[in-house]
């Protein structure tokens, strides 16, 4: 330890220090109030005018690009991660979609930060299907017919999309026009689907393609690696849960 210590040099820093862990925690308690103030909810919808939000559900902010909120049905208790894109049409202008919902989201959904629902055709979340970050879901896609035409400029292919109750989304996963997910479909990260998933099936890859599935009688083909988690009932309290008796789990699950 040195002999002689500068008292107002070691003053100073300390203060200096002392500000900037102060000016650390205001900034994170002034953006948890901001993130607070502007998330969207059935009771604070700001300027989003859905065509309707359930009970419990919280759209996260900063939201991300959001269109054609009169054609989006959100269900009660859904998680909306922050910088989700949920749009209709190609840009946002003022054209009747229709009577019915395009994008419609059941209950109990999360949609991981980043993610795009982006839709023409409709696009039906089944209850309970959660997506991680940057999933991208869309009903509509490029069309490159005529080599004249840049492909931008051509109007897009589009077909209805459908993603069963309980599926579960991995990050980076990508979901393409016309496809079909049954319940309980595990997409692995980083996949692209399209076409027609049956129940209770694992894909992966690009294309994605069935890797595992479960069978009456059978159960998991190839088998499970791991034994099933022990399920901790306390975890979350029951007035927490979203508990949905017509949503089952095939034994072994």
């Amino acid at each position: 330890m040195p002999r002689y210590e500068n008292v107002f040099s070691s003053a100073v820093s300390r203060a200096a220090a002392w500000r900037r862990r102060a000016t650390t925690r205001l900034v994170h308690r002034g953006w948890r109030r901001l993130q607070n103030a502007g998330a969207v909810t059935a009771d604070r919808p700001g300027l989003l005018r859905f065509r309707g939000i359930g009970p419990g559900t919280r759209l996260a902010f900063p939201q991300g690009t959001v269109f054609g909120e009169p054609w989006i049905e959100i269900g009660a208790c859904c998680i909306i991660g922050e910088q989700v894109t949920l749009t209709v049409g190609l840009a946002p202008a003022e054209i009747d979609y229709g009577p019915e919902p395009v994008i419609r989201i059941g209950d109990g959904v999360v949609l991981g930060r980043g993610s795009h629902v982006v839709a023409l055709d409709p696009i039906t979340f089944g209850d309970k299907v959660y997506c991680g970050p940057n999933v991208y879901i869309t009903s509509t896609n490029h069309a490159y017919h005529d080599v004249n035409q840049a492909v931008g400029e051509q109007w897009p292919n589009s077909a209805p999309v459908e993603i069963g109750s309980g599926s579960w989304l991995g990050v980076n996963s990508v979901v393409l026009p016309g496809a079909r997910l049954g319940r309980n479909v595990v997409v692995a990260a980083n996949s692209v689907v399209r076409g027609e998933v049956p129940d209770f099936a694992v894909v992966a890859g690009t294309p994605a393609r069935i890797v595992r599935r479960w069978e009456p009688g059978t159960g998991w083909q190839p088998p499970l690696r791991d034994p099933t988690p022990a399920r901790d009932p306390t975890a979350v309290p029951v007035r927490d849960r979203l508990d949905l008796d017509e949503l089952g789990e095939p034994a072994g699950a």
